[in-house]
């Protein structure tokens, strides 16, 4: 049977969410992408991010595939990667124990993955912790879990030490069509029943629901095979982009932290009009439209940002609250403050004081300066995502 390729699922990046791999490693970032957010190039940094998530999702990936002797593992792997049991690369299947020692296969629907038939638990030693040194589930990327007929003592302590580990696993039951064929339930109530034996087993050692797929191995079209799939392929650009891209955006954070601090002195010192540029640096809407510049938030830059992303520039000012001088003092109380009637006739009636002005002034545009840079920052995160997920427009 020839194998059918899966693209990988458009998706939102959980970008607070860490998976412990080995293959965890940063690719140099050159001086040229954190010159081009020094200087408010965010457009130039597009391309730099998106090298960086291909040079990552070439990262290899292991995935062990374990569970009780004669849960149908290696069976499971041939229809995971849509190939024949009589095929020259498929791995050996039957109704005795088939595998005594790991082996390893690859499929081109998961390029640079490394799918790992282990020795049924009992098969090579008595207990979990036994089981675990001897296979060296330290290497283990994801774990997938086989099960059918019942979910044994074992494959709860298999959860247990895997989760304890820090570890991604999927519990898979993978018998439903004999399931389906013997029981008298309808396939509804089946389902149901076999999802809640699961998740109460789990319960008693505090194991948290893992997720969960009821296949047949007989077909891998059918039943919960295509989610698992795509859960797989979300999940595989989360073990290789997660922790790195994380990293990326704490230097990201740190750049505009400094930029900020920089531009806070500027403000201190009462050296506004030449810095910025503008005639009055009274004038909140003309110094916001200059900080969004300067930051690479501006609606040209946007406008670039979200082409070089292929989606629509709404995506990045969706969430936005410096896209106009009035968006930001309605989103930001303490700014509205600081500008409303009252406050300007305050201030406009102590014009005499000259101690008074140039303060008021400094709180409101370090005020306006760290809203933009908080906007840039979430743009920089939403870039981060759509590289790994695209979205869909």
């Amino acid at each position: 049977m020839a194998e059918t390729h899966y693209a990988p699922l458009s998706s939102s990046f959980p970008f607070v969410t860490s998976y412990q791999t080995g293959c965890s490693s940063l690719p140099e970032i050159s001086r040229s992408t954190e010159r081009a957010l020094r200087e408010g190039k965010l457009p130039e940094l597009v391309c730099g991010i998106k090298e960086t998530v291909a040079t990552l999702s070439q990262n290899p990936v292991n995935i062990f595939v374990t569970g009780d002797s004669g849960n149908g593992m290696s069976s499971f792997i041939n229809a995971l990667r849509i190939i024949g049991h009589e095929e020259d690369a498929s791995a050996p299947t039957g109704v005795v124990r088939t595998t005594q020692t790991r082996a390893e296969y690859s499929s081109s629907h998961f390029p640079n993955v490394v799918l790992w038939d282990l020795p049924g638990l009992g098969v090579t030693a008595q207990t979990v912790e036994n089981y675990m040194e001897e296979m060296n589930f330290s290497m283990c990327d994801l774990f997938i879990i086989i099960a059918s007929e019942q979910f044994s003592l074992n494959h709860v302590k298999l959860s247990k030490v895997i989760q304890d580990m820090g570890k991604r696993f999927y519990v898979v039951w993978t018998k439903l069509d004999r399931d389906l064929s013997m029981s008298a339930l309808s396939e509804v109530q089946l389902l149901q029943n076999i999802h809640k034996n699961i998740r109460e087993n789990l319960q008693k050692e505090r194991v948290r629901d893992p997720p969960t797929f009821l296949v047949s191995n007989l077909d891998p079209l059918l039943y919960d095979f295509p989610k698992l799939r795509d859960t797989l392929h979300k999940d595989l650009s989360n073990i290789r982009c997660s922790e790195p891209l994380k990293t990326l955006y704490g230097i990201f954070e740190k750049i505009i932290g400094d930029k900020v601090a920089g531009w806070n002195q500027r403000i201190a010192n009462e050296c506004l009009k030449s810095s910025l540029g503008v005639r009055d640096d009274d004038n909140m809407g003309e110094c916001l439209k200059v900080y969004r510049l300067m930051f690479g938030v501006d609606d040209e830059s946007l406008q670039q940002i979200a082409q070089g992303m292929g989606t629509v520039v709404l995506e990045y000012k969706a969430n936005m609250k410096s896209q106009s001088f009035h968006s930001l003092r309605r989103e930001d109380w303490k700014l509205r403050l600081m500008t409303c009637p009252v406050a300007n006739a305050f201030f406009c009636l102590f014009k005499c004081l000259p101690w008074l002005c140039p303060c008021f002034r400094r709180m409101r545009h370090k005020r306006m300066l760290l809203l933009v840079a908080q906007d840039t920052k979430s743009i920089l995160e939403k870039i981060l995502r759509d590289s790994v997920f695209p979205p869909q427009i």
